[in-house]
């Protein structure tokens, strides 16, 4: 079960379809095992990089299902839905399916803090024993949580054991959470998404590590090895080697397309198909990032990488 003291790497991992939409389940297969081999300590399934909001509630079960049937690491089943009944029902079919623990982000809407602590309070009603992952991605669902507020739902809700800290800026989030856990607050496992663009930084904040989906996943465990080796330098030039793709894949609106693009060219999926409605990247685009990946694995090699 998922926990306060966990910790690494979950990649966020994408769902990947058929050129017809459908459900391209021989590449789940395939993908959980890359993501293995590229250093996932666990996965994190039916996010937004996973389409979720694109899925079926008959889809989201049968993704849960054959994810862990494959996965010998913990597995949070994204369960976010615009009303409890429906993040129950998959909260529940997860667990049974073998799921760690499943993650809920606020819907949108929410404006203020007593709005926001009533919020996730029913939540974690709902879930009972569950425990779960406090999704805090503003940039997406429009709602701001402050570190205070988080306190508050991490003190009242004791099976919220992580929060997916996705906040930009959100350095300065991290710290203050940490000197509150410092000082008596309960201390619950902070892993860090946003493709890994603050991941360097996040950690020396306090993070635990990463939660996303970058299309080179192993970019995380790369940077995470060496910061724990204490060679901050190595982190850094790992980490500098991949940063030009990382800067492309933070466009607004293309991010998802270019990382499915990725994981079709290193051939973790077949398809780099979204499920309509989804953004298409031009030939132009493709170029760009071909460019990019040359250029990166010319200077991985040079890392020994």
């Amino acid at each position: 079960m998922l926990d306060e003291t966990t910790k690494g790497v979950f990649t966020i991992a994408a769902t990947p379809f058929l050129p017809d939409g459908e459900i391209d389940f021989h590449s789940i297969d395939r993908m959980v095992d890359a993501y293995i081999e590229k250093g996932a300590n666990g996965l994190t399934i039916l996010g937004m990089m996973g389409e979720a909001g694109k899925l079926s509630a008959a889809e989201s079960v049968a993704v849960v299902r054959r994810v862990t049937s494959r996965c010998a690491v913990p597995v949070i089943a994204g369960v976010s839905a615009s009303g409890f009944a429906a993040i129950t029902a998959l909260a529940n079919e997860a667990m049974e399916a073998g799921a760690a623990g499943v993650m809920v982000a606020p819907p949108m809407g929410l404006q203020t803090d007593a709005q926001i602590l009533g919020y996730f309070r029913n939540a974690a009603d709902a879930l009972g024993d569950i425990p779960w992952v406090l999704q805090d991605f503003p940039l997406a669902t429009g709602v701001q949580i402050s570190p205070s507020v988080i306190l508050q739902i991490v003190e009242d809700c004791p099976t919220c054991v992580m929060l997916k800290h996705e906040d930009w800026p959100g350095l300065e989030k991290i710290t203050t959470l940490r000197k509150a856990s410092d000082a008596g607050a309960r201390r619950i496992s902070i892993l860090c998404g946003n493709g890994g663009m603050y991941l360097l930084e996040e950690l020396l904040r306090g993070a635990d590590g990463a939660m996303t989906g970058f299309g080179y996943p192993e970019m995380m465990r790369q940077v995470l090895d060496a910061f724990r080796a204490g060679d901050i330098e190595r982190a850094r030039d790992v980490f500098d080697a991949y940063m030009p793709m990382i800067r492309y894949e933070a466009q607004p609106g293309m991010g998802l397309a270019i990382r499915k693009y990725s994981l079709a060219q290193q051939g973790v999926i077949t398809h780099p198909t979204l499920r309509k409605p989804g953004a298409g990247l031009t030939t132009d685009a493709i170029a760009e990032i071909d460019a990019l990946a040359t250029r990166q694995a010319r200077r991985l090699a040079d890392l020994g990488l």
